[in-house]
């Protein structure tokens, strides 16, 4: 099995975003969950590192529950590592969350991993019955009874959102050894990174706008905080989106209605202003958090960004928008065979 703790480790996140087939027309969401587990298996056979599947409950994302999908993967897949990205622990409950986990690494051998975070959608909340109103205390007492649960055994917990737990053991347990490999994720708040810290993590950096570079003092911030509590150094990663061609101009062009679509959609939502080919290209220049083009430039790309920002892994979040699974295949492909050789020899 792969040893995670190596130099740079090369990942993809997904979504399962609703894609396209070759005519345009938009695939029903299972033929979009059975092309997530085809991408999962070549993945493995490429020798990528690990594949986070997101959760969402919207009809532009197919994968609502990334635990059923990551054990399909598991069980066509030796070496890849997996987990969530991310999963929305303030609207789950984080003994289920510990149990879905801990069998999806029964069932891969040791392969599983967590990241825990906010995420950027909050349908989950009224989905399940939350309180936005309550969306920080949700978060906070969640993640510390989670934490409360990494340490195995019996287990005793009080907070004010769930009645408290008096040595209980979660199952199935973990081998002898284990314990799951728990991330947290960051958006860039310097609340987040303190959290991350205190509750010794590993950190997840999600930059997915504005310069890469801007994360360099939360890293510095987050070994900093370890330092001074006397922690041991742990692994930083980040995750941004982007799309590997041949080309410079095939990747951005291919990328770049889809990358449109999805970002007026959700705009539209927010309050954006609409998106531009500025802005698009900015985002995909050397500046900017977008990893689009031809191995050579985006190896490139990841190569200086991941040494500026001194993350361990770095996880490319490869399907933005309804682009077509043999595409997807292909950046795939790419990513594991000529892109991460190139930043390995790169960051040597």
């Amino acid at each position: 099995m792969r040893d995670v703790e190596d130099a740079i480790e090369l990942g993809l996140d997904t979504f399962g975003d609703v894609a396209a087939d070759d005519d345009g027309r938009l695939l029903p969401a299972a033929q979009v969950l059975r092309h997530v587990v085809e991408q999962g298996e070549l993945a493995d056979q490429v020798g990528l590192a690990f594949l986070g599947l997101g959760e969402h409950h919207r009809d532009d994302f197919a994968i609502s529950a990334p635990e059923v999908v990551l054990a399909a993967i598991a069980a066509r897949t030796t070496h890849l590592h997996l987990g969530s990205a991310v999963t929305v622990l303030s609207s789950d409950d984080p003994i289920r969350v510990y149990e879905r986990f801990s069998t999806l690494d029964a069932i891969s051998e040791g392969r599983a991993e967590v990241i825990l975070g906010r995420g950027s959608f909050v349908e989950s909340f009224a989905l399940f019955g939350y309180d936005l109103d309550d969306y920080e205390v949700l978060f906070t007492e969640k993640l510390d009874l989670f934490a409360a649960l990494l340490d195995g055994g019996a287990v005793s917990w009080s907070g004010s959102i769930r009645p408290p737990l008096d040595g209980v053991v979660m199952h199935p347990e973990l081998a002898a050894g284990r314990r799951l490999r728990t991330w947290i994720g960051v958006g860039g708040t310097p609340a987040s990174v303190a959290r991350a810290a205190a509750y010794r993590m590993p950190m997840m950096l999600a930059i997915i706008g504005g310069s890469p570079a801007d994360f360099v003092p939360y890293a510095r911030a987050y070994r900093q905080a370890l330092e001074q509590s006397g922690a041991a150094e742990l692994p930083v990663g980040m995750h941004s989106p982007g799309h590997v061609a041949e080309t410079d101009e095939q990747a951005r062009e291919e990328l770049y209605p889809h990358w449109h679509a999805q970002r007026t959609r959700i705009g539209q939502e927010r309050g954006w202003p609409p998106p531009s080919r500025i802005e698009f290209d900015r985002a995909a220049g050397p500046h900017g958090a977008l990893y689009v083009g031809a191995p050579e430039t985006v190896a490139a790309k990841i190569a200086a960004n991941a040494t500026a920002i001194g993350v361990s892994r770095f996880d490319l979040k490869y399907a933005n928008g309804a682009m077509t699974h043999s595409r997807l295949m292909r950046s795939i492909e790419l990513y594991g065979t000529r892109v991460a050789p190139l930043v390995r020899d790169m960051m040597h």
